[in-house]
C-alpha cells in the first residue's frame, strides 16, 4: 500500500504552527537552523521533519548545564526585551 505523504507547508503554516513570526521562519531557514527546502524560490517544510526538529530542541534545552541563549545574555547583561504590540 502507498504510503500516503503530508502536503508541505508553508512559511505561513509553520509560523502558525509554531507560534512565531513568519519572519523568524524565513532567518531561521536561511540559516539553515529549521529543516525546510525551496520550491520555485518558495520555502516548503514538512511536518514530520518540524517534529523531530521540535523533539532536538527539546532534548537539547534539558541538557543539564548547557545555558539558552537568553539565559546568556541575561548573565551578561546584553538580553533585549521585546515590545509585544496586540492587534
Amino acid at each position: 500500500m502507498p504510503q500516503i505523504v503530508e502536503p508541505a507547508m508553508t512559511v505561513r503554516g509553520v509560523a502558525a504552527f509554531l507560534n512565531v513570526d513568519e519572519k523568524t521562519i524565513y532567518r531561521l531557514a536561511q540559516k539553515g537552523d529549521l529543516p525546510g527546502f525551496k520550491v520555485l524560490g518558495s520555502w516548503r517544510f514538512q511536518k514530520p521533519d518540524l517534529e523531530s526538529w521540535i523533539q532536538e530542541r527539546k532534548k537539547a534545552a534539558q541538557k543539564p548545564g548547557k545555558a539558552s541563549k537568553a539565559e546568556e545574555s541575561a548573565a551578561r547583561g546584553t538580553h533585549k526585551t521585546q515590545l509585544i504590540q496586540g492587534d
